[in-house]
């Protein structure tokens, strides 16, 4: 074959391939706008509750409908109907984080994303606390229409609540307590929010409480903390869980004080650190009681809140729910290792 035909059809070939040179390119620009951290914009939670892991893909098939968009959480964790298949995510899950939530992506591998939750605070990354979740759960929203000093915002005060289109009928999402969402407007028995993906939609006024944009949230009383957490009382615990449809011992607490718009660090050992210290003699309500190994005197593996007239309430273990019980109930009185108040006197 002579040169110049071998040139034409290497030239006809380069042509052929183009499109699709140009058109994966496109794709992957695409895939990473999706879960990338622009200037002008701001990475969130796209599904009603993400379970972040601690590596990617090791899940089993019960897993499933955790890992899709829209996830299923109550058919998860009703699949989840023992002991045992509960106590398995035991240092394979890390934490949660709600719809809307903001996220910083770390790394990609695959179909998934290891993201930091920012308001998650813990020594084991400056961004947040930080897991794997399939990138499919991931959104990408404008900066400035997803803050919380741009206008008010929606915060479920239900257990869970329904995410309507704005005609009012059609159900988009079941959204978990706790879920923070920008309000476009207060409509009678409604409230429009923003959402990452739907546009505009509709909470049923009765769900959610209004934070005013520009003024500090009110700070709670003890009682109010406790009373938030009586609300959960039957709730089966779930490791790594921060929602209405399970919590760990830390993600209990948290979630309680971050619905009133306090932030503690994600985990018991580091909420130890948080606040101030107050002796076990003077515990007034709402204030946190850490347990330890050997007697109190080692590291820091669970927190309970204190409600009054001697009593704790907190979300144990695997097996078991979210309970009250005296404080000086064997095996925990003999492991008590300090407490600390969040709340101003």
């Amino acid at each position: 074959m002579n040169v110049g035909k071998k040139l034409s059809l290497s030239l006809l070939a380069l042509l052929l391939l183009l499109p699709m040179l140009s058109f994966s390119g496109f794709r992957g620009a695409e895939a990473a706008s999706s879960a990338g951290n622009g200037d002008n914009a701001k990475t969130v939670i796209g599904v009603s509750v993400a379970t972040l892991w601690k590596l990617p893909g090791q899940t089993r098939a019960i897993d499933a409908p955790s890992l899709t968009s829209p996830v299923d959480m109550a058919s998860w964790t009703k699949a989840m109907n023992t002991t045992e298949k509960r106590r398995w995510l035991t240092g394979r899950t890390e934490t949660q984080a709600l719809y809307g939530q903001e996220v910083k992506v770390l790394q990609t591998k695959g179909n998934w994303s290891r993201v930091a939750v920012t308001d998650q605070a813990t020594a084991k990354n400056v961004q947040g606390y930080p897991g794997w979740l399939p990138t499919v759960q991931l959104r990408t929203v404008p900066a400035e229409d997803w803050t919380a000093q741009s206008g008010s915002a929606a915060v479920v005060s239900a257990k869970t609540a329904n995410l309507y289109k704005t005609d009012g009928r059609t159900k988009r999402l079941e959204l978990s307590f706790g879920t923070r969402l920008p309000v476009v407007a207060e409509k009678g028995k409604w409230v429009e929010v923003r959402t990452a993906q739907y546009g505009n939609s509709l909470l049923r006024a009765e769900d959610v409480k209004i934070v005013e944009a520009g003024s500090p949230e009110r700070q709670p009383s003890g009682a109010q903390l406790v009373e938030t957490g009586k609300a959960f009382l039957g709730l089966p615990y779930l490791w790594a869980g921060t929602s209405a449809y399970g919590f760990d011992c830390s993600g209990f607490t948290g979630a309680i004080y971050r619905y009133s718009g306090i932030l503690l660090p994600r985990d018991a050992s580091e909420q130890a650190r948080a606040g101030k210290a107050v002796a076990k003699a003077n515990l007034k309500p709402g204030d946190l009681m850490f347990f330890a190994h050997n007697n109190g005197r080692g590291s820091v593996h669970h927190v309970a809140m204190y409600i009054g007239d001697g009593k704790m309430m907190h979300s144990p273990k695997a097996g078991k729910t979210v309970e009250i019980l005296p404080i000086s109930t064997p095996g925990y009185a003999n492991e008590f290792a300090g407490a600390r108040r969040y709340l101003n006197d």
